[in-house]
């Protein structure tokens, strides 16, 4: 029986974590890191790029799931799908983490906890782009720990598409179709994904039975659209839309609650114009994020028979000019306004309202020279019409001694402005109060072959967190420190075998030298690919969460535990592939967050079929 080899190109996009195999790497670009295309062995910042083929291969259900395989970055989760997931890069939560879709922004000004990634689900993904480190001199504020960027598929030239079915544990089913065209005119896209799932308990208190308690189930709708028009060589127009309805049902921190649910209404819209003239490419782009939200509890409830309702809209305009000068250096500036709207309604008939404005201008430039020293500096100013003005930066820094070796830094600043709810607090006491915070970033590292090490450090200023005493969002006084390591090892061990290894050793403390809560110490992961057997790719990944506390006194562990999961993939034609997935595969009791359920060994048959 013939050997599956794997093709250069595959292995190119499948060792992205490090610059390994320098000339294939030098194929691929990252849009994220200075907002232009970028060869990403030309940046400095620390990026991580999780391929189309290694989604493909490992079928995530989440975005979550996907990012869970990014060094240093872990995320904890209220229950199982669809339940609260927070994000932390670094030892930094995910108000501090920029969630963009297509450079959108993803955030709901409406919500208190960053971008609400428990509702991104698996389709028309095709990268995912991870730039760690402060980046507010490029994108501004929520960006001090880095930026998420999700890119999409593009449809290309003639008609493609895709069906895929997958049916598993917690009777959960998923549907998806994906229809493209292109021509030298336009291209359109369409994809369509529906997830339903009968679910787990959402709460569950520790050595307890999850059969003893009721499901709390969940349904996901994601839509997307989008066309572009060529107008000629040199000028094109875009427009897509993202439609995402989810609903969910979940427990209350009191208790295990039979009665509350959650449905979310997100639709995301862009409309973009670029025109190259020269050495210049303009883009114009608007973009407009609604969201609407409603928790919805019955008469055996603890809000009773009622519904709160929450809306939130965030629009954005920008002008931008990319300029290409000597040989591959580029300088990109730009201005635009921002404006984020939230209206509620509460149990009791109150509502209330707010915005906040912003403008910006913003420059970037990188000067590569002879291709071994290459030098970035970003410089933005932010105007809001609720804080005080900022100007933010970041410089980045990489030396490649040879095509094997290379060293790099960064250093950048970063403003976190509170986000409109959590001022207003309509959970507690409102704190009009509160300041931004304000950071400083820096990290250094080398690259050399199949590995890469770095050091990085965050510090914090009048960090926003909640003190649940007065029930409220406060500002900590001092700096809070967030520093550590990452290691990361890819190796093609045989023509058909390939290594991935990460360690992160990270420490996140407030000025009191306090650990913060929900932080892991340390981090392993590991995958092994195997395609030596014909048609068949194997794939065995595995996590280790160290020491992990859920409060900041650390009297409840919720760490030091391992996860093993498995994907076989069979090609059984060119247009036919199956797949079968088993998650958790020793059936590891664990919680990310103390008191709340996750999955245990769970499987999942699927299918695709290509056209």
């Amino acid at each position: 029986m013939g050997k599956k080899k794997i093709t250069t190109s595959v292995v190119a996009t499948l060792l992205l974590a490090t610059n390994l195999l320098s000339e294939e790497l030098g194929t691929i670009t990252v849009v994220s890191a200075t907002k232009s295309e970028q060869s990403i062995k030309d940046i400095t910042s620390n990026v991580e790029v999780i391929s189309r083929e290694e989604l493909e291969e490992r079928h995530f259900t989440t975005v979550a799931e996907a990012l869970n395989s990014v060094s240093g970055l872990t995320f904890t989760s209220n229950g199982g799908l669809g339940s609260t997931t927070s994000l932390y890069l670094r030892g930094m939560g995910s108000n501090r983490v920029l969630v963009l879709i297509d450079g959108i922004n993803y955030k709901d000004p409406s919500n208190t906890s960053g971008a609400s990634i428990q509702h991104l689900m698996m389709n028309d993904i095709e990268r995912i782009e991870v730039i760690k480190g402060a980046q507010s001199g490029i994108w501004g504020a929520d960006a001090a720990a880095g930026v998420i960027n999700i890119i999409t598929k593009k449809a290309k030239k003639g008609f493609s598409g895709t069906i895929n079915s997958e049916y598993g544990s917690y009777d959960t089913r998923k549907f998806g179709t994906a229809l493209y065209y292109g021509s030298e005119k336009f291209d359109v896209k369409f994809t369509a994904n529906k997830i339903e799932s009968n679910g787990f308990t959402t709460m569950l208190p520790k050595g307890e039975n999850r059969n003893n308690y009721e499901n709390d189930g969940y349904e996901n709708r994601t839509v997307t659209f989008g066309t572009t028009y060529y107008i000629n060589d040199d000028s094109k127009i875009s427009f897509g839309i993202k439609d995402i309805n989810a609903f969910a049902q979940y427990d209350t921190a009191n208790g295990n609650d039979t009665n509350m649910k959650s449905d979310v209404d997100t639709t995301l819209y862009n409309l973009n114009y670029s025109q190259k003239i020269e050495n210049h490419n303009l883009n114009l782009k608007y973009e407009l994020s609604k969201f609407k939200r409603y928790e919805i509890g019955t008469a055996g409830s603890i809000w009773g028979e009622s519904v709160l309702e929450f809306e939130g809209k965030t629009q954005n305009i920008e002008l931008s000019d990319t300029y290409s000068y000597l040989n591959k250096d580029f300088l990109i500036y730009g201005f635009g306004a921002n404006k984020s709207e939230v209206d509620y309604l509460l149990t009791d008939n109150s509502k209330n309202s707010d915005d906040s404005k912003s403008k910006f201008i913003y420059l970037t430039n990188t000067n590569s020279f002879n291709d071994k020293f290459i030098l970035t500096q970003s410089l933005r100013f932010d105007s809001y019409n609720n804080f005080d003005d900022e100007l933010t930066g970041k410089i980045g820094a990489k030396y490649n001694f040879t095509k094997d070796l290379a060293f790099k830094t960064n250093y950048g600043t970063a403003y976190n402005v509170p986000s409109i709810m959590q001022e207003l607090n309509p959970w507690g006491t409102a704190n009009s109060n509160l300041q931004p915070e304000k950071s400083q970033s820096f990290d250094i590292g080398f690259e050399y072959k199949e590995f890469s090490f770095t050091y990085f450090e965050s510090k914090v200023k009048d960090l926003i967190s909640w003190e649940s005493a007065t029930s409220r969002y406060l500002n900590q006084n001092g700096k809070s420190k967030f520093k550590g390591i990452e290691f990361a090892y890819k190796k093609l061990l045989t023509e058909d075998t390939l290594l991935g290894f990460n360690y992160t050793l990270q420490s996140a403390k407030d000025e009191d030298g306090d650990d913060l809560a929900r932080r892991a110490k340390e981090l392993y992961k590991a995958s092994i690919d195997y395609y030596g057997f014909d048609k068949f790719h194997i794939n065995v990944n595995a996590e280790y969460i160290g020491d992990r506390y859920d409060n900041s006194s650390k009297t409840i562990q919720t760490g030091n535990y391992g996860i093993v999961n498995s994907v076989i993939n069979y090609e059984a034609s060119r247009t036919l592939s199956l797949y079968l997935k088993v998650d958790n595969m020793f059936g590891t009791n664990y919680q990310t967050v103390n008191g709340y359920a996750t999955a245990g060994l769970s499987a999942y048959a699927g299918i695709k079929v290509t056209f």
